[in-house]
């Protein structure tokens, strides 16, 4: 059975399936879900050391090619990977990420080799998570959107016609950056006041910690304490939301998205923080349309499936192109993180 590869590294563990066509169109949009064949996930290992990190990556592909092989009764016809940090998605290059601590790894050429010379596409991980939820996901028919994980940091992809847009320079999207408290807190960026200082799940989760007295309080918890009408929940909630809210009616000005997307870690709260979120995004607009606001649809599988899109999108550019099906030709595809650089700040790398 035809199948693909994909592959979402995060930061502390991967996740893994062998993605079939399925319904699969020609330029790789499918009408519906690709078809899941094998799901697996493992640990990174990433207290083993950068190199330790990419070898288990390696292994993991070719232990999936292998599976494939055994019960599909074919070799996967492609791979794709997202990764988190700096991506240089053009030239195949994982160029760093704290957390994992590698640099300027040649992460395609290294998982081609791997896999015999099958062709692979790398992605960087939030934008190919929109991918997934654009196509397939929560913004599946629309044709502009805005994908806004809120996890460690936050980050977001802009979805246009059924891809990701990555900008000039790789750097779309970087609504995390945005200052809404000017002089504020200070971020790594170098900014102070950003959004992801004020409005990500660790942000929330800090100031819940700081407010309740507890140290091991998170923003799940914070989110429990809004719901039994907790006083300094609140407090803390609704300052959350005012500062999203404020960066959020930036970036709709800006894009006149169709839907906003929001997923992550703080997502999980459900109505306790959409409701609140879209009257404080109601009460902002004047004369912008008022998107939809939802929920993303994928959760933490968001990423792999968006790999495997990657992987198909790169399936139909080389056989549109009559490419010889080789590493080296994932640069003249049709996938969008496979065309440009995609870069992003260590923050971004979001927890689903």
């Amino acid at each position: 059975m035809r199948h693909v590869i994909a592959l979402d590294v995060g930061g502390t563990g991967m996740k893994a399936a062998l993605v079939g066509a399925g319904s699969v169109l020609p330029g790789g949009h499918p009408p519906g879900p690709p078809e899941l064949l094998h799901e697996a996930r493992r640990p990174t290992g990433r207290e083993r050391g950068p190199d330790a990190v990419v070898e288990s990556i390696l292994d993991f592909a070719a232990e999936l090619r292998a599976y494939g092989e055994e019960h599909f009764g074919e070799s996967a016809v492609a791979a794709g990977v997202a990764v988190p940090g700096i991506v240089d998605a053009e030239n195949g290059i994982a160029t760093y990420a704290a957390n994992l601590g590698w640099r300027d790894v040649p992460m395609r050429r290294l998982l081609s080799e791997r896999l015999r010379g099958v062709p692979v596409a790398l992605g960087h991980d939030v934008r190919t998570g929109g991918l997934a939820e654009g196509r397939i996901g929560a913004g599946n028919g629309t044709d502009r959107f805005l994908f806004v994980p809120l996890g460690t940091g936050i980050a977001g992809a802009i979805g246009i016609d059924g891809r990701v847009e990555p900008g000039a320079h790789g750097f779309a999207g970087e609504i995390g950056h945005i200052v809404v408290r000017p002089g504020g807190v200070a971020c790594p960026c170098g900014q102070r006041g950003c959004l992801e200082r004020l409005a990500s799940a660790s942000a929330v989760s800090l100031a819940w910690a700081e407010a309740s007295g507890d140290p091991d309080a998170d923003a799940a918890d914070c989110a429990k304490a809004v719901e039994s009408g907790d006083p300094r929940a609140l407090a803390v909630w609704h300052s959350a939301i005012d500062a999203l809210a404020d960066g959020l009616v930036t970036a709709l000005t800006l894009l006149d998205p169709r839907v906003l997307i929001i997923g992550g870690g703080l997502a999980e709260a459900g109505e306790t923080l959409f409701v609140p979120l879209r009257a404080a995004v109601q009460e902002r607009v004047t004369f912008q349309k008022l998107p939809e606001i939802v929920p993303a649809a994928l959760g933490d599988t968001a990423g792999c499936l968006g790999a495997g899109l990657l992987a198909w999108d790169l399936v139909a550019g080389t056989t549109l192109t009559g490419a010889s099906g080789t590493e080296s030709d994932t640069g003249s595809t049709g996938s969008d993180t496979d065309t440009r650089t995609d870069t992003d700040t260590d923050s971004s790398e979001v927890t689903a």
